[in-house]
């Protein structure tokens, strides 16, 4: 085996210290694109939270417009367009 000298050792840490800092710039950058997707999928969330509260208001009103439930106040009677009081 051939000698190993401090030059050679010095060589070899000094080109594993090169690939080191590119390994660690490469990192820092998935863990931007890493962040930058939570806030997306964060974003995601609260349209998605967003929507079903639109759903369940649209929902409401047209079980009311339906009457499919009882007002708060008691039953009503249901809607009649034939006008009551007809006079001939």
């Amino acid at each position: 085996m051939g000698d190993v000298t401090n030059a050679l050792l010095y060589e070899a840490l000094k080109s594993m210290q090169g690939r080191l800092d590119k390994f660690e710039a490469v990192q820092s950058e998935i863990r931007q694109e890493l962040v930058s997707i939570q806030g997306h999928m964060i974003a995601i969330q609260q349209d998605t939270r967003n929507i079903h509260g639109m759903l369940e208001r649209h929902d409401d009103s047209i079980e009311r417009r339906l009457e499919l439930r009882e007002m708060p106040e008691g039953p009503q009677k249901p809607y009649d367009p034939s006008p009551s009081d007809q006079t001939p």
